[in-house]
């Protein structure tokens, strides 16, 4: 194998490749890059963890083709320290030299016949705007459960039917919903997939650069994969196994109350606040005509209160909530105005966002908050 390739585009690519790398990869090669030259004139970097693979393909000026493994880690602490002149990398026996400029380096090779062969793309099911793909994931996926004993929860439900894409996901205490266009392949299309929430933000936030992304869901021969490809750059990964909850039917039909508040006062009133909140203890809303009063601390400990303008309609209503998961949904919305909807100050709040304070609430992003019961 020899080759030239720019320096800024084999840095990028190692460092998207390798962003998926096992830390403690149960066989040694899984802690390798594959690096495969063509004679058609690119070079593709792959990574594969039997859960999730990372493939890479960037123009290379290609002299002999070939395939070898290095280690990944060590390419991309090595490719984003090189000086901005190309790269040369050259197979000689079992070790792959790289120069740039005055810089040389060796590196050894990992047994490329033991590498796992990588999982094939599913066929095109539809394509999603990169940006769109992008907002609807950061929303969502921070109410999936970071608890590996529960892997169901620590998943985002994607489920798709024709030009609508719905992404889900809830730990138990807050369940966050967004719904948003797509272009499926066809019409009558209709899909769903457990996705790891990790897997998904990763792929989300590092197809930021392209236009529109390809979604791919696994048909009868790998049903239960899911890949994302876009400018060059595609990934796969397992699905999770097992039946969602249905947790949907949390979200009631209608409720009594509701108040209109502006987002971002209410945020930097919350995080005030809840500096005086100890581990596990709440922030409490009163919200009443004209105003809602956020408090937290009680007794002996410190306490904080502040008043905002607030437009109420329906009755009075004292509530608190975790100001953790509170902040994480206020964080989410990409509206002036919070609306936060009440059936019973005990049961579960919907926060909605909406363009104005006398404006209709938009449902596209919904985010259901459970109460936390406080004394007094």
């Amino acid at each position: 194998m020899k080759l030239r390739v720019e320096r800024d585009v084999l840095a990028e690519a190692v460092a998207w490749t390798a962003r998926s790398l096992p830390a403690r990869p149960p066989v040694p090669v899984l802690a390798g890059v594959r690096l495969e030259a063509s004679s058609e004139g690119s070079l593709t970097l792959s990574t594969f963890d039997y859960d999730v693979s990372a493939r890479s393909t960037v123009p290379a000026a290609v002299e002999e083709q070939g395939v070898v493994l290095v280690s990944g880690r060590l390419l991309a602490d090595i490719a984003k320290s090189l000086p901005a002149k190309p790269v040369d990398l050259t197979l000689d026996g079992t070790k792959v030299v790289l120069r740039c400029g005055a810089s040389r380096f060796t590196l050894l090779t990992m047994p490329v016949e033991d590498y796992p062969a990588l999982p094939e793309m599913p066929d095109l099911s539809g394509t999603i705007d990169a940006d769109v793909l992008t907002e609807a994931v950061a929303q969502v996926s921070i109410a999936a459960s970071r608890d590996e004993t529960l892997p169901l929860l620590t998943g985002v439900r994607v489920e798709i039917e024709g030009e609508k894409l719905t992404l889900m996901a809830t730990d138990r205490y807050r369940l966050a919903l967004r719904e948003i266009s797509w272009h499926p392949a066809s019409p009558a299309f209709s899909a769903v997939a457990l996705v790891r929430a990790r897997t998904l933000s990763d792929v989300a936030k590092s197809l930021t650069s392209a236009g529109s992304v390809d979604v791919a869901l696994g048909n009868e021969s790998s049903a239960s994969l899911i890949g994302f490809a876009a400018g060059g750059r595609q990934t796969t990964s397992l699905l999770v196994e097992g039946d969602y909850p249905p947790v949907r039917r949390l979200f009631p039909d209608e409720t009594t109350t509701h108040a209109v508040v502006a987002t971002a006062p209410l945020v930097e009133a919350a995080r005030r606040v809840s500096l005086v909140a100890e581990r596990n203890t709440p922030i409490r809303l009163s919200f009443s005509e004209g105003q809602v009063i956020l408090e937290a601390g009680q007794g002996e400990d410190a306490q904080a209160s502040e008043a905002l303008e607030a437009t109420l309609v329906g009755e009075d209503i004292v509530t608190a909530f975790n100001p953790h998961y509170l902040l994480d949904g206020l964080g989410a919305l990409t509206t002036d105005f919070a609306r936060l909807s009440f059936t019973h100050p005990s049961k579960p709040a919907i926060l909605t966002g909406q363009g104005s304070a006398e404006g209709e609430s938009e449902e596209e992003f919904r985010y259901l908050l459970m109460p936390i019961r406080f004394a007094g």
